[in-house]
């Protein structure tokens, strides 16, 4: 790795350092240079930037992205699963027995991007809602508050694959 490479990767993390900390976001600035994300894997990170690319593709604006992401999160930790509570599978565990899709749909990232950008445009009003309440809306988990505490972290996600080192989908 390059002195510059290493250089703009630390002032990336030290970028995120400062916004998940709460300091001025005008200081996250280089956040967007790297696609890094302490505590997240490249495919984790893949995830995300399709979740945001399709949002972009369907016009849902950025704060409709952080929703999203915080949901996968909270669903899958970012993850395309296989698995979960029942028949629930993919990266925002949806439930084909629900009308989600098929299972090979709901383990697509796009497609399963794309249903949840389509419910949460149909929950009234979620441009006002906190993240929690709007993605609660959409995925009516038994965990309704669950998703608060991915907010944070969702906003940085969303800024740093938004950069021109990350994957796009």
């Amino acid at each position: 790795m390059s002195v510059l490479t290493k250089a703009g990767a630390m002032l990336a993390g030290v970028a995120l350092v400062g916004y998940l900390s709460g300091l001025d976001t005008d200081a996250t600035v280089a956040a967007d240079t790297a696609c890094v994300v302490p505590g997240y894997t490249g495919e984790q990170l893949a995830n995300a930037a399709t979740i945001v690319a399709v949002g972009r593709e369907m016009g849902i604006p950025q704060r409709g992205w952080v929703v999203a992401v915080a949901t996968a999160q909270q669903e899958s930790g970012l993850r395309n699963l296989s698995y979960g509570d029942r028949d629930s599978l993919g990266l925002f565990q949806q439930r084909p027995s629900m009308g989600w899709g098929s299972p090979p749909q709901v383990t697509s990232p796009r497609y399963a991007a794309m249903k949840f950008y389509e419910r949460l445009r149909g929950v009234r009003g979620w441009q006002q809602m906190s993240v929690t309440t709007a993605a609660q809306a959409v995925q009516r988990s038994g965990f309704p508050n669950a998703y608060a505490r991915h907010e944070k972290t969702a906003r940085a996600i969303v800024t740093a694959v938004q950069g021109p080192r990350c994957p796009q989908a």
